[in-house]
């Protein structure tokens, strides 16, 4: 699923970037400012049970074209799902479902929790994942946004070997909320994860995070499971 949510996210297709600015080297410390600022969030979404976010992913790759795909999010602790345009992407905790929608086809895979480099990365695990000195991170500035005052966070990944060089989060502060969330690829790659609504302890069905081939008359099944 790498390049599903943040390709998607890891799901996706591509146009060359202008070269960025030189910014100052990544500090030894993360800035204890943006702790505290993640602190706060990360308390408040974690008082959700569940959460559903729209959003739309923008994908950049130097060469192709820019693409922007819009989709919905569920989310229940280690439970997903995700729609797309293309595809439909489930999973229970267990079990992981790609389901792709031009080819009525469905892989299945078992899922894998302690994939952090490449698993599904949701606002919700970003602000998980902090915790676990994975990034160095620091408030980098201030934006207006839409009339909104967005506090910038750039997180450095402290593993040489992530094909991320660092990720950028945008903070409504006063909404106590994350706007967007936007990853830079070693290989000049650019991809932007911007929600648009989020609705915190919704009430999902019981099958909402497993994929029922009887719904898809017809669909191929690869099961990839070992």
């Amino acid at each position: 699923m790498k390049k599903l949510l943040f390709a998607l996210i890891a799901l996706f297709s591509f146009t060359a970037l202008p070269a960025q600015q030189p910014k100052p080297a990544a500090p030894e410390k993360s800035d204890p400012q943006a702790k505290k600022i993640l602190d706060k969030i990360r308390k408040k979404y974690e008082g959700y049970k569940t959460l559903e976010a729209a959003f739309s992913l923008a994908i950049e790759v130097p060469g192709q074209d820019k693409e922007t795909q819009k989709g919905t999010i569920a989310q229940d602790d280690k439970k997903f799902r995700l729609e797309m345009d293309q595809q439909v992407i489930v999973s229970d905790g267990t079990t992981t479902w790609v389901y792709l929608k031009k080819n009525n086809e469905v892989q299945i895979n078992d899922a894998d929790p302690n994939d952090t480099e490449n698993g599904f990365l949701t606002p919700k695990d970003l602000l998980k994942r902090y915790q676990k000195g994975d990034y160095l991170y620091s408030v980098t500035e201030k934006t207006t946004e839409n009339g909104k005052v967005l506090t910038q966070i750039e997180f450095k990944p402290t593993d040489k070997n992530s094909e991320y060089s660092k990720l950028r989060i945008s903070i409504d502060e006063k909404a106590g909320a994350i706007q967007n969330i936007k990853a830079f690829g070693k290989d000049g790659s650019r991809y932007t994860f911007s929600i648009s609504k989020l609705t915190p302890n919704k009430q999902f069905a019981a099958d909402h995070f497993t994929f029922n081939t009887k719904n898809y008359p017809g669909v191929k099944v690869e099961d990839l499971r070992l």
